[in-house]
């Protein structure tokens, strides 16, 4: 049974996978670092950096769903983690750039929790990474490509093209909470779809709400 010291080294790798990702796009880029931490389950580095990141755990479709949603959940937020940290180094729009940090650290914050359920009951059980739960292979399918074109977009471009990025991958985010209010076994995981679920819902109707001012700016 993997120990709390292993858990947190553990949910360290995933984090700072994210930020290493971010930093080699983006020059000058600050680490977002993962601070103190918590991660359980058998999730390796390399698991977790660049194309390795759509890994599939093992059998993960037989384990516990509430399992398989923590891992999955986890894994679709470092994706979110990942656009949301080159937002804060190249948006144009400072109240865009204080979003993506706000995004990045409530997910963040997501991650240690979710983790630390799996450590209270899966504990030793290794990883349930299920690209097949609902809006998980949407988003994977496009996840490479969209940080490809993040990487290479500028100034307004580059605002116009995470806000459209940024809010289908709370969608399919969305997907996936919508599934563990139905059929998850924890309260406190239904809790934490719940919250996903409505955080993400208002994160997307706040962008929409900026870039129609953006527009309504340039005329």
């Amino acid at each position: 049974m993997p120990t709390v010291k292993h858990a947190t080294l553990l949910l360290v790798s995933l984090l700072m996978s994210t930020s290493v990702y971010a930093q080699s796009s983006a020059s000058g880029m600050s680490h977002h670092g993962s601070g103190a931490s918590h991660m359980s389950g058998d999730m390796k580095h390399e698991e977790m950096k660049h194309g390795d990141m759509k890994h599939e755990s093992a059998n993960a479709s037989k384990m516990p769903f509430d399992h398989q949603f923590l891992d999955t959940m986890s894994m679709h937020h470092a994706h979110g983690i990942q656009m949301a940290q080159l937002a804060q180094e190249r948006a144009t729009h400072d109240e865009l750039k204080q979003m993506a940090k706000k995004m990045h650290d409530d997910q963040q914050e997501d991650i240690k929790k979710m983790q630390a359920m799996k450590e209270q009951w899966y504990a030793g059980k290794g990883d349930a990474m299920n690209m097949q739960m609902p809006g998980m292979k949407e988003s994977l399918q496009s996840h490479d490509k969209n940080m490809e074109k993040l990487k290479a977009a500028k100034d307004e471009q580059f605002d116009t093209m995470f806000v459209a990025m940024m809010s289908k991958h709370h969608t399919d985010g969305r997907k996936m909470a919508n599934a563990a209010l139905k059929k998850a076994e924890h309260q406190d995981v239904k809790e934490m779809a719940k919250k996903i679920a409505d955080s993400q819902k208002k994160d997307n109707a706040e962008m929409a709400a900026m870039q129609k001012e953006w527009k309504q700016a340039k005329k």
